[in-house]
């Protein structure tokens, strides 16, 4: 049976089609990938990096809507709560795909997302989290914040599973990286190229080129003690600070000056090892905040959009700023 036609003839033009639009792919995916690598992809590690504070909410809201709101509302950062919230790393995946923003990014012509998507999660320091860690980063998230971190070592153990281990010849060997390799998807959720995300999946300030961010609350009299060997580890960005927890471990309540006497303590020992410091505020707060130095300010929970309070307290804050 002939299973040749002559409706296709001549071969050639198709084969020159074929070719010219490969090209184009190519030209337009390496130039693209050329302009998007250039500085940082994570918007919120852009901002640090020139010392501008950052706004943001957190939320135990994963549906579509809710991440589409989020993504074009007027601040720099998400978190989404799975430390109190159920631990549903499907939910979180769709949740980041609903924040992909396509208008806002041929608008700004770069891959860097406006909003940056965080999470915090169940185990506590003490506990095992690398596989969390793995499960988080492997589908896109750029940063996690570690509840309760207590010693100079659970820091360590949180700096190195977000890690993958480093090349020969790296500058930034050290903390050694446990992080396995599964690089592909969240390549394609920051819109680059698998070796332009591996370069990029690397802790900042720890690496300067580094777009990950690894956040530690101090929320115990314990981590308060050591909050100094904390800020210390290679890689730790900041601190975010849990008042009610710490209130509880310090034995009195959340009003008692004891707790804003160790809230000074914690901004002092990210001044002093050149790490931001990160708080929830409301309106009236966010002033005070600002003046103390805090550089990563939540305005509260969030969810299909901002209330009422949360827009109430991102205004303040902007204004204080």
């Amino acid at each position: 049976m002939e299973i040749y036609s002559t409706t296709w003839l001549p071969r050639w033009p198709a084969v020159i089609v074929l070719t010219l639009g490969l090209t184009v792919l190519v030209t337009l995916v390496g130039a693209g990938s050329a302009q998007d690598t250039v500085g940082h992809v994570n918007s919120v590690v852009d901002k640090l990096t020139h010392g501008e504070g950052v706004f943001g909410v957190s939320t135990y809201d994963l549906s579509l809507e809710n991440a589409r709101a989020l993504a074009r509302a007027d601040i720099d950062y998400v978190y989404v709560d799975m430390e109190h919230g159920p631990m549903d790393f499907a939910a979180l995946q769709t949740f980041l795909l609903g924040m992909i923003d396509k208008a806002a990014v041929l608008e700004a012509g770069s891959v860097r997302q406006k909003v940056t998507a965080l999470a915090r999660f169940a185990p506590y320091g003490r506990e095992q989290a690398q596989w969390a860690v793995k499960q988080a980063l492997d589908i896109g998230l750029m940063g996690i914040i570690f509840p309760s971190i207590e010693t100079r070592e659970q820091a360590l153990n949180a700096i190195r599973a977000m890690r993958y281990p480093q090349r020969r010849g790296s500058s930034y060997v050290e903390p050694r990286g446990l992080r396995g390799s599964g690089p592909a998807a969240a390549a394609w959720f920051w819109g680059l190229l698998t070796a332009d995300y591996v370069r990029h999946a690397d802790l900042w300030p720890l690496n300067p080129q580094g777009d990950l961010l690894a956040i530690m609350m101090i929320e115990s009299a314990e981590g308060l003690r050591n909050v100094d060997a904390i800020a210390a580890v290679p890689g730790v960005a900041g601190f975010y600070i849990g008042p009610s927890d710490l209130s509880n471990s310090l034995g009195v309540p959340r009003n008692d000056p004891e707790v804003e006497q160790a809230i000074q303590i914690i901004v002092n020992a990210c001044e002093t090892h050149n790490i931001a410091c990160g708080i929830t505020a409301s309106a009236r707060e966010m002033p005070q905040r600002i003046m103390q130095g805090f550089k990563i300010l939540g305005a509260g929970r969030a969810g299909g959009g901002l209330t009422a309070s949360v827009d109430a307290a991102l205004r303040a804050g902007r204004a204080a700023r």
